[in-house]
């Protein structure tokens, strides 16, 4: 039986990269075809010759073009694009030659969430990591932004194994887990080294995470904010001025108060805080009571006080306990939201994925966006 070309190219189109999430074919990967008989062979062109994901893209190949019918063998070469290839692709993807912030444009339907803290050790990283999966869980595009420049750990929270890719200048982010796209400046430097920069170069380096990487069309993107208010909380404000903040704290009065003043902010940024989460709330025992180790009240005063400043409602969303199985997902590299977490059906797991949905609940409607359609006259 002969074998056509236009068959195994049918085929190609159901083998979608890894990352960039497109078909093979649609991005220019597919250098040509070469059809002996029943053999096959398909010359595929990275985006750059140390793809981490070849293997991936080598199998999915051979198992689509071995489904059509009359080929017996699947042989696939691999090449890598030229600068010009990689320069279409960048442009194809973005739909523009110049770099910009996607989410500031009119017609950008991404919510994106600021998760902030008042002080470090308060969870924070681990509730955006969660929120992230749990998010995706309900079916959501999610891209999380690891902002904590110093402090940076949601690569390894998010189970992220390899590089980001570049194609012209472009950076494609890897997939953690359940599909949440990750950057985070802990993917750029030695394991074990630390960053010190000041304010100009922190700036420089958000905005390249905001404008340089392929985002994609995203539903939710996350930033993991550092503690406080210093140039990274202005930055951010700066580049994305349309950014809703969400404020992480714990039961303890003294880190609530300090908790305020990173959601006080918003009085000069004009951006709106739309919760509270408190983290470790409370532990739970064997008979079923609670132990608040930390205190209580800390979420419902932040939540009160930032109200009464705002001059709006900033619900206090959630109250997550503590619960070793939440530290065992961060350090594993599947929170304890994923569906493929094994205590995901705990206490913990089920508080944020209510939280998860609360925040799903507000996403950005069409009110006052273009379309893209007109009336047809008849």
């Amino acid at each position: 039986m002969t074998v056509h070309e236009a068959a195994v190219m049918e085929a190609l189109e159901r083998v979608i990269d890894p990352e960039i999430h497109r078909p093979l074919p649609d991005l220019g990967m597919i250098k040509g075809i070469d059809i002996d008989g029943g053999r096959v062979t398909v010359h595929v062109l990275l985006t750059t010759s140390g793809c981490p994901l070849r293997g991936t893209i080598t199998a999915d190949v051979q198992e689509e073009v071995g489904k059509v019918e009359g080929v017996e063998g699947v042989e696939v070469t691999m090449g890598v694009m030229d600068d010009d290839q990689k320069k279409a692709l960048r442009e194809k993807l973005t739909g523009h030659a110049e770099r910009e912030i996607p989410f500031t444009k009119a017609d950008s339907l991404t919510r994106v969430i600021a998760v902030t803290s008042g002080k470090g050790g308060v969870g924070k990283s681990s509730i955006t990591a969660n929120m992230a999966v749990a998010l995706a869980g309900q079916g959501l595009k999610v891209g999380v932004l690891d902002a904590d420049i110093y402090g940076f750990s949601l690569p390894r929270m998010l189970g992220i194994t390899h590089e980001p890719q570049s194609i012209d200048g472009m950076i494609v982010p890897p997939i953690g887990t359940d599909g949440v796209k990750v950057i985070s400046i802990g993917m750029f430097v030695p394991e074990g080294q630390p960053i010190i920069w000041r304010g100009p170069m922190l700036h420089r380096a958000l905005q390249q995470f905001l404008a340089d990487v392929f985002w994609g069309d995203l539903d939710v993107l996350l930033i993991d904010m550092p503690p406080g208010t210093g140039d990274v909380a202005i930055s951010i404000a700066q580049l994305l001025p349309n950014a809703e903040i969400l404020i992480v704290t714990t039961p303890q009065i003294a880190a609530a108060e300090v908790a305020e003043r990173s959601g006080s902010i918003a009085t000069q940024t004009r951006q709106r805080v739309i919760g509270v989460v408190e983290n470790m709330a409370y532990l739970t025992q064997a008979d079923g009571s609670r132990l608040e180790i930390f205190g209580s009240g800390g979420g419902d005063t932040v939540s009160a006080h930032l109200g009464a400043l705002l001059g709006y409602q900033v619900p206090l969303l959630a109250q997550v306990p503590l619960d070793i199985a939440l530290r065992e997902g961060g350090d594993s590299g599947v929170p304890i939201a994923s569906s493929t977490a094994a205590h995901h059906a705990s206490p913990t797991a089920t508080e944020l994925r209510t939280l998860a949905a609360k925040l799903a609940e507000h996403s950005r409607g069409l009110a006052g966006r273009p379309l893209g359609v007109a009336p047809v006259r008849r």
